[in-house]
């Protein structure tokens, strides 16, 4: 009897144990799905132009297009829509003739600024690294590109 005592406890350890894991294993997912949504509102070439132009201050939506080189009037109305959406960015309009439409950055996307800076720091000092890396990879493979 005692026997089998010990050996539900000890069964009953170890399934707390595996659903311990799973339940770890879980969150780690979580995080992950949580990191690549931002990442996917962070990490396209307009969002970073957008950031960047908006970083000194407010600005108005024809002045962004003159500040952010090749950015369609589509893809930067869908990506101040995005941003804004996510809590990011702030559009302010002005009840003026004609219409003033200002687009600014929150105190969250504010809060992106730096990482975004360090980002770059590190791809500027690192661009030369990675480009040698892929022409090594390239004449390795007898490939070229992704």
């Amino acid at each position: 009897m005692a026997g089998s005592k010990a050996a539900s406890r000890r069964a009953d350890a170890q399934a707390a144990a595996t659903t311990g894991e799973a339940r770890k294993e879980e969150d780690r997912y979580v995080e992950c799905r949580v990191v690549l949504d931002v990442l996917d509102r962070i990490g396209d070439k307009w969002t970073v132009m957008v950031v960047g132009a908006l970083s000194e201050g407010p600005v108005r939506f024809n002045a962004m297009m003159r500040l952010i080189e090749g950015v369609s009037h589509r893809m930067l109305t869908l990506t101040l829509r995005g941003l804004e959406r996510d809590g990011l960015v702030k559009r302010t309009a002005y009840p003026t003739i004609p219409p003033k439409v200002e687009y600014e950055l929150t105190v969250l996307g504010h809060s992106l600024i730096e990482p975004l800076r360090s980002l770059s720091r590190w791809a500027m000092q690192n661009r030369a690294v990675i480009e040698q890396a892929r022409q090594e990879f390239d004449a390795g493979s007898g490939r070229e590109g992704p």
